[in-house]
């Protein structure tokens, strides 16, 4: 059997796709996966037990917020209710967010391809975006718009149509608490509590039902100082509190879709289990570097430049590299795009010093 000689050649990759790798044939290459007309990537999974979980979670959400919405813009409508009126246009937007979601589960799904290698995860990230964008102009923006409105108002309301408004949000309260209910629920089963829940959607029902919950009672309270003092000023400042509490769900939900969707890495427990495995393999001399990026809930890219142990031959790196793709995949099964470069770091070190110049490593040129 060839052996490789002692000092490698620097730069030669070793990419594993699933369950195989390429072995390095050339001083620069970068392997590709063999296939029949698809580019290497991920393949189509099925629908996971937890996205079934997820999608009956929204659909729950769903029912209960266009129920809630006509009944809180009916009641809203009849006791000419700002707070009432704020609340069914959250609603509104909850159900529209709702549709986001379950959109964004069908279409994570689709199968990988030449212009997209990696599939289509991120589109969890992307719908969850426009939910946050939701909620903050259909929410929000309504909500600041009726209490406003309201402080420069001067009709009176009956006290009929104040009880009939507070019957519809104790229906609405219960509703949407047993919306969040199921939503905690699962969130309870997968463990790690609300931060440490992957799924986008999950994470979006969870923060609207809550939000839901609090907007409820907050009108309620408006709704009921109202009646007691005679005073708008209480309702118009629920309604504004609903609006402040909206943008800045808002604003958390947009801010994690923007990481993710620009590229974030995985957690740093995750990250350091890894090096920590890598450090740990006897062909591996160092990690000179570890990559990783979401690709999706379930789905992450992991990039490591290493450096093997001197004399293996190429059969020996393959085996090597299926090994340590097996390992990386065990100790974090959300791993499944594994890409080990393979490197000399010393002649990598020397050659980024060479092209650094004089100037930066403070040589002077001799005469």
């Amino acid at each position: 059997m060839t052996r490789l000689p002692s000092v490698r050649r620097p730069y030669v990759s070793v990419v594993c796709f699933g369950e195989s790798c390429c072995s390095p044939k050339s001083p620069v290459t970068s392997c590709e996966a063999g296939g029949t007309g698809q580019s290497a990537g991920v393949r189509r999974k099925p629908s996971s037990p937890s996205d079934r979980r997820t999608r009956v979670t929204v659909l729950v959400a769903l029912a209960a917020n266009l129920v809630i919405a006509v009944a809180k813009a009916v009641g809203g409508v009849f006791a000419g209710s700002p707070a009432l009126l704020s609340e069914a246009a959250h609603s509104v937007a909850d159900s529209l967010n709702e549709v986001f979601l379950l959109a964004a589960l069908r279409r994570s799904r689709r199968p990988a391809d030449r212009r997209h290698p990696f599939g289509y995860g991120k589109e969890r990230f992307f719908w969850s975006l426009l939910a946050a964008v939701g909620i903050f102009l259909m929410g929000g923006c309504f909500s600041f718009f009726q209490g406003f409105e309201a402080l420069g108002s001067e009709t009176s309301e009956s006290h009929s149509g104040y009880v009939a408004g507070l019957v519809v949000l104790g229906v609405a309260l219960l509703a949407e608490g047993g919306s969040l209910l199921r939503a905690l629920h699962q969130v309870h089963q997968q463990g790690g509590g609300f931060a440490g829940v992957r799924d986008p959607a999950l994470r979006t029902v969870v923060a609207e039902d809550s939000t839901a919950v609090l907007g409820v009672l907050l009108a309620i309270a408006g709704m009921a100082l109202h009646m007691v003092t005679g005073q708008v000023v209480w309702e118009a400042s629920a309604s504004m509190a609903i609006g402040v509490l909206l943008v800045h769900v808002a604003y958390r939900l947009g801010r994690d879709a923007r990481d993710q969707l620009i590229g974030q890495a995985t957690d740093e427990e995750s990250s350091g289990r890894i090096r920590a495995l890598l450090d740990a393999q006897p062909e591996i001399d160092s990690v000179e570097s570890l990559l990783t990026m979401q690709l999706g809930p379930d789905s992450t890219l992991v990039a490591a430049r290493i450096d093997l142990t001197p004399g293996l031959d190429s059969e020996e790196v393959e085996l090597v590299a299926v090994r340590i793709k097996a390992s990386v995949s065990h100790l974090v099964p959300a791993a499944d795009q594994i890409y080990l470069d393979v490197t000399d770091a010393r002649l990598a070190r020397r050659a980024a010093a060479h092209e650094s110049g004089p100037a930066t490593t403070g040589e002077r040129g001799g005469t």
